[in-house]
């Protein structure tokens, strides 16, 4: 009998489907992308908390009618002339969290990596180009970084499955995947 009917062995599982889920990544990185949006309106009103449409019209037409940002004469990862830690730290983050979200939901690397560079994709010409044009950096290293460090996340997070310790296990997958973690553990999403 199946997990959970009368008969049932116990300790046993309910089957998994391998099927990717989609609802969960993109419902998730549509909230990181517009929570991070809304902050970027706070810290840097200048131009990201201007709403006239003329100055978003202005923008969206630079985003689509010409080549992403590359400064080469900016030293490395300022070429957007961005910080390097918003470049390097943020944008990093910005992509694991993209990358590993699909991860988690059973999307393979490359379904994961085709994911983060389509958020990478919607973040520059759709959620920040209304008020500075794409970056030609971010649409390269954000997918980028956002693999190597969203595997190593979603490798630490599977294995901390194998601690037997429950704190312990909790405490690991927190760290390691903590907007996650609150999703499943409100029964928002299960993977």
């Amino acid at each position: 009998p199946p997990a959970g009917a009368p008969g049932a062995r116990p300790g046993a599982v309910a089957a998994v489907s391998a099927e990717p889920a989609w609802t969960p990544p993109i419902v998730h990185t549509l909230a990181v992308f517009t929570v991070t949006r809304s902050v970027e309106a706070v810290l840097w009103p200048d131009p990201f908390a201007d709403f006239r449409l003329e100055r978003w019209g202005y923008h969206y037409g630079e985003a689509f009618t010409k080549p992403p940002l590359f400064d080469a004469d900016q030293p490395a990862f300022r070429w957007d002339h961005d910080p390097w830690p918003i470049n390097v730290i943020g944008h990093g983050l910005l992509g694991s969290e993209i990358y590993f979200r699909a991860r988690s939901c059973r999307f393979g690397v490359p379904a994961a990596v085709a994911f983060a560079i389509a958020g990478t994709h919607l973040w520059e010409y759709g959620y920040e180009a209304n008020g500075v044009r794409p970056s030609a950096l971010d649409l390269v290293y954000t997918p980028l970084a956002g693999a190597l460090l969203g595997e190593l996340r979603h490798a630490t997070w599977r294995a901390a499955g194998g601690i037997e310790s429950a704190p312990a296990r909790v405490l690991v997958r927190a760290l390691v995947d903590p907007f996650g973690e609150i999703e499943r553990g409100a029964d928002i999403f299960d993977c």
